[in-house]
C-alpha cells in the first residue's frame, strides 16, 4: 500500500506569520515526510490577502498549492496573482466573473496527483452560491485526474463544516476547515474514509484576538464602530495538520493536527 502524505497549514496571519511558518515548514515536512504541501494564505498581507511576492516565498520553501478565502478580495494585488497561477485558488462558489479559479490538481515532482479544491460557506459570511453543489461539481472534474482529494473549507459555522464533512465523507481523502483561526479538538476520520477536521487553526500571532492587535478588536466589540485592523506580532505558532492517505484508494490513513510551539497548559509564574 502506497502512502501520500499531506501537510495543511492553517491561515497565515501577517508577515510575522509568514517567517514562522517559512523557518518551520522544512522540519514539519521531515517530520511527517510530506509529499504535498498545501497552505491557507489569505491573511498574510496586513490581514487581508497577499501578493506574488508572498506566494513565491512559499513555494520556493516547499508550498505546492495556496488557498485563500473571503479577505483575499480586499487586496487588490490578489486578484492579478489568482488570474495568473492556477496554484493560487480562491472559494469555488463565488460568481465566475471574479478572477481567478477554487479548484486545480497538484502533479507533485514523483508525478503523483492531488485534487485541491476550495468552497466558503455561507452561514454568517457573504450569500454567495451554494458550497454543497460547488463542491460537487469540481468533485467531478478532478475525479478522473486524481485519486486522492483535498478540500479547504473557508466557514465561520463549525455546523456548516461538520455537515459538509457528512457531504463529503467517502468522496474526497480530507476536508480541513478554515476561516475562525481557533483549531478545534475534532480532528477524525470519518467512518468511510475522510479525514475532517471542523478548523486547523491560525499560524500567525497568538497574543492578539485572532491575529488583531488586543486593543484594537477590543475598541471595535466594545464601541462598536470601525477602526483599523492591526495585525499582531508576539506569540507566534504554526497550526496545521498531517494528512496520511492511501494514495491507491484515496482513503484516509491518519490525520495528526498540530500547534507549534504547543500552547501553555499550566501556570508556569
Amino acid at each position: 500500500m502506497g502512502q501520500l502524505n499531506i501537510l495543511f497549514i492553517g491561515d497565515i496571519v501577517g508577515h510575522v506569520g509568514l517567517r514562522k511558518v517559512v523557518a518551520t515548514l522544512p522540519s514539519l515536512i521531515e517530520k511527517y515526510k510530506s509529499d504535498c504541501v498545501i497552505v491557507n494564505g489569505e491573511n498574510i498581507v496586513d490581514g487581508k490577502g497577499l501578493s506574488e511576492k508572498e506566494a513565491d516565498e512559499l513555494f520556493a520553501n516547499g508550498a505546492h498549492c495556496i488557498t485563500t478565502g473571503n479577505h483575499v478580495w480586499e487586496n487588490w494585488k490578489a486578484r492579478t496573482l489568482l488570474a495568473n497561477n492556477p496554484r493560487v485558488l480562491r472559494p469555488h462558489n463565488y460568481p465566475p466573473e471574479n478572477p481567478g479559479r477554487g479548484f486545480t490538481l497538484v502533479t507533485l515532482p514523483d508525478q503523483r496527483t492531488v485534487g485541491v479544491i476550495q468552497v466558503q460557506g455561507r452561514a454568517y459570511m457573504q450569500p454567495i452560491d451554494d458550497p454543497f453543489k460547488s463542491v460537487d461539481t469540481a468533485i467531478a472534474k478532478l475525479r478522473m485526474q486524481a485519486t486522492v482529494l483535498f478540500v479547504d473549507f473557508h466557514a465561520d459555522a463549525s455546523a456548516e463544516k461538520i455537515a459538509m464533512g457528512w457531504h463529503l465523507d467517502g468522496r474526497v481523502s480530507a476536508i480541513c476547515g478554515t476561516h475562525t483561526h481557533t483549531q478545534t479538538n475534532d480532528g477524525t476520520i470519518l467512518p468511510n474514509g475522510t479525514a475532517f477536521i471542523s478548523d486547523v487553526g491560525m499560524s500567525g500571532p497568538y497574543d492578539s484576538v485572532i491575529g488583531m492587535k488586543k486593543d484594537i478588536a477590543l475598541k471595535r466589540m466594545m464601541l462598536q464602530t470601525a477602526h483599523k485592523y492591526e495585525t499582531a506580532e508576539n506569540d507566534v505558532r504554526v497550526c496545521g495538520a498531517h494528512i496520511a492517505v492511501d494514495e491507491k484508494t484515496g482513503i484516509a490513513l491518519e490525520i495528526e493536527p498540530f500547534m507549534i510551539p504547543a500552547p501553555r497548559r499550566t501556570n508556569t509564574l
